[in-house]
């Protein structure tokens, strides 16, 4: 079964250092973010090259053609600039050039460590490396970021935590056309931190300064009132839903079909790595669905694929992207229908059978980067193994 090109709306490829190693103790969202600053806090051009290059290389060996990368690691480990103050986002291009997968590149201002009822706080020391002197100075820097052949500069505010309102505005005119995304209400906390300083709801924050609209995707978008999910429906924002990690992290269920029935665009993401498999996302998106109503059917099985495909493509920057049509760029996927979990299913049910593993051939920009099963760059395990090592984390 041939389906048209997979997007990863969402990734932090670094994160994927974590896998099964954060499950001991319990503990929350921001228990979990203090080993992901820890791994944060090892990583320099060369390492994030070699970690991110393996994960680029396990995406497309998925099924994924192309992904939106979440950048928010820009300096070195005390938070100075490198000699060339995009090192680590040229790493990740390079990264991905090699793996063969389409980039979208999503620079992210970052200026405060944190909010809570009385303000922004000041950064935290592993937090340092995220942030540059001030927006003005993060816009100077992205100046540089071009886009390529099978590459995108895409740009984004953080979150609501993590970047003052005063500025939200400049980096709303800094994105231009091009993509826009930010974490939007994933935990409650960062819900009541933001009402109780500016009285004001996240997407209400970012309403006020112009942030919402079609070229906007807000990342996650769990805890929304109704009025949220109106705002971001009648302006055609985007939300790209996370499943498996919003699982993995206790995060809980978003309203993914209110959000699409108010005239947002879903996409899917894998975010934070504990799974890469495009199908496994697509089908969490109904199965949450499912849960949290007690009904079948949500969205049909056409709907999951153009959310995992076109509508992705589109919240990237790519937007001719995701379909098989001439014209259009030649990116697709080949799932095995004769496998012991596809063999029977319905060619148009295939994406409720299928794993990551029923990829057979993946193609990009023409150029066909999994063949039979085998990624270009040879066994992406043996490229983590490599990286992991390297990090002193495997």
């Amino acid at each position: 079964m041939t389906l048209p090109g997979l997007a990863n709306g969402h990734s932090h490829a670094f994160h994927r250092g974590l896998r099964g190693r954060t499950h001991a103790g319990g503990g929350t969202f921001w228990t979990w973010r203090q080993e992901m600053y820890a791994l944060a806090s090892r990583l320099d051009p060369d390492s994030y090259f070699s970690l991110a290059r393996a994960v680029f290389a396990e995406m497309a060996l998925a099924g994924f053609t192309a992904v939106g990368e979440f950048h928010y690691l820009h300096h070195d480990q005390h938070g100075h600039s490198y000699a060339d103050p995009n090192a680590m986002g040229h790493a990740l291009m390079q990264a991905a050039t090699e793996a063969g997968i389409r980039l979208t590149l999503i620079d992210v201002c970052y200026l405060a460590g944190g909010l809570v009822a009385t303000g922004h706080l000041p950064l935290d020391p592993l937090q340092t490396r995220f942030a540059d002197e001030d927006v003005d100075h993060w816009e100077a820097r992205i100046g540089s970021l071009k886009d390529g052949d099978r590459v995108r500069v895409g740009v984004a505010a953080h979150s609501v935590r993590a970047v003052p309102a005063e500025v939200l505005t400049k980096i709303g005119e800094a994105a231009g056309e091009r993509p826009l995304h930010v974490h939007l209400s994933e935990q409650p906390a960062e819900n009541a931190a933001t009402q109780a300083f500016y009285g004001r709801t996240p997407t209400e924050l970012l309403a006020d300064h112009g942030l919402l609209g079609p070229r906007t995707t807000a990342v996650h978008a769990t805890h929304l009132t109704d009025t949220d999910i109106k705002g971001l429906g009648s302006t055609q924002t985007s939300a790209c839903f996370c499943p498996t990690t919003e699982r993995d992290l206790a995060d809980g269920i978003g309203p993914a079909r209110r959000l699409a029935d108010a005239g947002s665009p879903l996409t899917l993401g894998s975010d934070q790595q504990a799974v890469i498999d495009p199908f496994e996302e697509l089908r969490g998106l109904e199965m949450h669905e499912r849960l949290a109503t007690g009904e079948r059917g949500r969205f049909t099985p056409g709907d999951l694929i153009m959310i995992a495909s076109e509508d992705g493509y589109r919240s990237l920057g790519w937007a001719d992207g995701g379909r098989i049509a001439d014209g259009t760029p030649a990116d697709f996927v080949v799932v095995r229908s004769d496998s012991v979990r596809t063999m029977g299913a319905r060619p148009d049910q295939i994406a409720y059978a299928a794993s990551g593993a029923d990829v057979d051939q993946v193609v990009v920009a023409g150029h066909r980067i999994v063949r039979d099963g085998q990624h270009q760059l040879g066994s992406p395990a043996r490229l983590l193994e490599s990286a992991l090592d390297q990090l002193g984390a495997a």
